[in-house]
Formats: C-alpha cells, sequence, structure tokens
C-alpha cells in the first residue's frame, strides 16, 4: 500500500510504502509528551514529497535517532536511525500524519522506553 503524510501546515509532506499491521506507542520522554503512534518501515520506502532542509530535527539521549519535525507548525512526522540489530535505516512513521487512515482500526503494541 501507498500512504501520503504530511505535518498539519503541509511544509514538511512524504510518500511511504508497505502495510500497517500496527503502532507502537511509547512512553519515553519524547513519546509520552508528543503522543506518536509509530509505524516502522525501511527507510528507503519513504519519500520526500518536499525538500528535506523544509524539516527540523532533534536528537535527545544517546542522539541515535533524528526526530523530524515541522518548524513551522511543529508536528513529527517521522524519525530515523538505523536498526540495532540489522544495522540498515528505518524511519519510524508517526501513523496520526498519515491521511484518512483509521487508526481506530490499527491494532497498537506499548514499548516502555522510560526503561531504557
Amino acid at each position: 500500500m501507498q500512504y501520503q503524510g504530511s505535518c498539519q501546515c503541509g511544509q514538511v509532506a512524504f510518500d511511504v510504502e508497505g502495510e500497517i499491521e500496527g503502532g507502537m506507542a511509547c512512553n519515553c520522554s519524547m513519546c509520552g509528551r508528543r503522543a506518536s503512534l509509530l509505524w516502522f518501515v525501511p527507510r528507503e520506502k519513504l519519500v520526500m514529497r518536499t525538500p528535506e532542509s523544509a524539516m527540523a530535527t532533534y536528537k535527545f539521549n544517546k542522539h541515535v535517532i533524528e526526530h523530524h519535525f515541522c518548524p513551522t507548525c511543529g508536528i513529527h512526522t517521522f524519525g530515523e536511525a538505523n536498526d540495532p540489530k540489522t544495522g540498515h535505516a528505518v524511519a519510524a512513521v508517526n501513523l496520526r500524519v498519515i491521511e484518512g487512515l483509521d487508526l481506530s482500526t490499527i491494532p497498537v503494541q506499548t514499548y516502555d522506553g522510560k526503561a531504557l
């Protein structure tokens, strides 16, 4: 399946391909505050429709995850890092920014990021 995602104002927009089998709700100090629902895909499956320079990036803690957001409206669109198990680049897409997606149909798994 092909999906489109964007921030609220549209300054950061992307296409992403894959099957959404579920989302992850993390309770770390970042995710718990922004209430993201994350879907992990290989990074090459996410293609920007707007210039990458249009988004801002924040790193914290171990500085291994790039958390991307819109500097205008503040919406977190996705993060990216290398999978610690495989070393492959992955994107953690915020399912809340995917157009037309009914989140009530997505199974959610919780992750205890506070424990790390």
